[in-house]
């Protein structure tokens, strides 16, 4: 690892760590199963292909940044087991109801990391993942806050490395200055092509889309999301 990320502090593109006092089982699962899952980059090389950080090295892995409670992401890995899934999420509630979720759905396909996305990012080598998700991340609505979030040129460049020519990166918001704010980055960046032909192509959630709770709270709130897809020419 090198001496710049072993000595950087995160860039904060998340906010707070922790929530409310966890439920016994969901504290009982953090604990037994985070460290079968957690890569560890602080301790371990980079291997030379994603795939061999699970066991039944699969042809595929896909990223997925901020899961949440893991809705989607357990949905994904369910759907296809031949994939493997990694998923970051630094807020250690959403972490422990995801493992608790997982484990009981049996999934094998899982990795995870709990800290800055960006570390993991600088940690894999390039060319190794088929897809990066980044659904409903934190908008950070004050103009002051805009620098904290998490699409910006340089985490593009980030995702242009580890993505292999032809894989997607899929962004949905329903925050409407979050969702131009990451059109124009993807339009200036030269590595990103914005897929959508028409209006429904981005008002139409993804393929077989399992909803989350963030989105269930837009509709509520009276907001449209929006679900972009870019190219990694």
């Amino acid at each position: 690892m090198s001496e710049d990320r072993r000595s950087r502090s995160t860039e904060a593109f998340f906010g707070r760590r922790r929530g409310k006092a966890m439920k016994p089982r969901q504290s009982g699962q953090y604990e037994s199963q985070l460290p079968k899952l957690r890569i560890a980059i602080d301790t371990d090389t980079a291997p030379a292909s994603m795939s061999a950080l699970f066991e039944h090295a699969p042809a595929k892995v896909r990223l997925e940044i901020g899961f949440g409670g893991g809705e989607h992401l357990v949905h994904e890995a369910t759907r296809f087991p031949d994939i493997g899934f990694i998923g970051v999420e630094p807020f250690v509630n959403s972490m422990a109801k995801f493992l608790a979720n997982a484990s009981e759905a049996g999934l094998e396909n899982l990795r995870v990391y709990d800290d800055d996305a960006t570390q993991l990012l600088d940690w894999m080598p390039a060319n190794s993942i088929d897809g990066i998700d980044l659904l409903y991340p934190d908008p950070w609505p004050k103009k002051k806050h805009w620098k904290r979030r998490f699409v910006n040129p340089q985490n593009l460049s980030r995702f242009a490395r580890v993505l292999k020519s032809g894989s997607l990166f899929r962004f949905a918001s329903d925050i409407d200055t979050y969702v131009n704010w990451t059109l124009n980055h993807c339009d200036e960046h030269p590595d990103f092509e914005w897929l959508a032909q028409t209006a429904d192509d981005w008002h139409t959630p993804y393929e077989a889309w399992p909803g989350t709770r963030y989105e269930a709270k837009a509709f509520r709130e009276g907001r449209t999301p929006a679900y972009l897809t870019f190219l990694r020419k």
